[in-house]
């Protein structure tokens, strides 16, 4: 990884982020949900670094409170969606029959007959829109993606002949998939999970611009771009900053799954 410069530059700027989210409450100047209707609408200045928004909330500020709402979601989606791929793509890849048949025929293939945020919006429009929604909204979304992965994986790992050999020792099915097959897997699975986290923060900013991810006074990346609609051409700051908060995000957990990638596959490793 210290080699890859790109998956480098991921790892520090994902270190940002998370320092800007564990740090919020002390690096943010002004409080994120305070209204000042007198300082609406300002440019970047000394003052106020990103402007302040059409309610005269401090847009750095909730730009820093919005990275927690973001690395919150992602984490726990792809925590939510990498337990259930495991339980159920580990029984069908182990198990085979008719467990395989109705997880990876009837059960995988019913939620992939459905785009995944169009899914997300009607579970979190059916529930309604809060964090807690959202987490299991993305997560019912994308865990039929990590659960074929991990059925491929083991299906694969299954067959080896060391496996066979702790079979042969007497070692239980829960001891072999947990002891023999799971560690062996692991590696698809990171990288996997670093490209999940992306696609959750993308997915969170959307949903939050269409009004279903976490509601007001919290800020959220998504919202503040839904706020700033109205003020494209006058502000174009308002839009400039979360955007380019979303896009850095996403950038970095895509370059660290990229270095991941290369540094876990043994035929990329070259011999010094």
């Amino acid at each position: 990884m210290r080699r890859n410069r790109l998956a480098l530059a991921g790892l520090i700027l994902l270190g940002v982020f998370a320092l800007c989210a564990l740090l919020a409450p002390w690096l943010a100047p002004h409080d994120p949900a305070k209204l000042n209707l007198g300082a609406r609408l300002l440019p970047p200045s000394a003052a106020h670094w990103f402007g302040t928004d059409e309610l005269g909330r401090d847009v750095f500020s909730r730009v820093l409170y919005g990275a927690r709402v973001s690395l919150t979601v992602a984490v726990a989606v792809v925590a939510v969606s990498l337990t259930l791929g495991l339980v159920f793509g580990m029984a069908a890849g182990f198990y085979g029959g008719w467990i395989d048949t109705v997880v990876n025929v009837y059960v995988s293939n019913a939620f992939l007959a459905l785009p995944g945020i169009l899914l997300a919006v009607a579970f979190v429009a059916f529930l309604g829109p809060s964090l807690v929604n959202l987490i299991l909204a993305l997560a019912l979304a994308n865990w039929v993606n990590y659960a074929r992965l991990v059925r491929a994986q083991v299906m694969s790992v299954k067959e080896r002949e060391f496996v066979q050999a702790a079979r042969s020792l007497g070692a239980t099915n829960l001891r072999l998939m947990t002891r023999h097959i799971l560690p062996n897997i692991v590696q698809p699975l990171l990288v996997q999970a670093a490209v999940g986290m992306a696609s959750a923060v993308l997915a969170e900013a959307t949903l939050s611009f269409l009004g279903l991810g976490v509601q007001p006074p919290t800020a959220t990346w998504g919202a503040m771009l839904n706020d700033a609609r109205s003020h494209l051409f006058e502000s174009p700051y308002l839009v400039f900053f979360p955007a380019m908060a979303v896009a850095l995000c996403v950038l970095a957990f895509n370059l660290v799954g990229d270095g991941l990638r290369d540094a876990l596959d043994p035929r990329s490793r070259t011999e010094v």
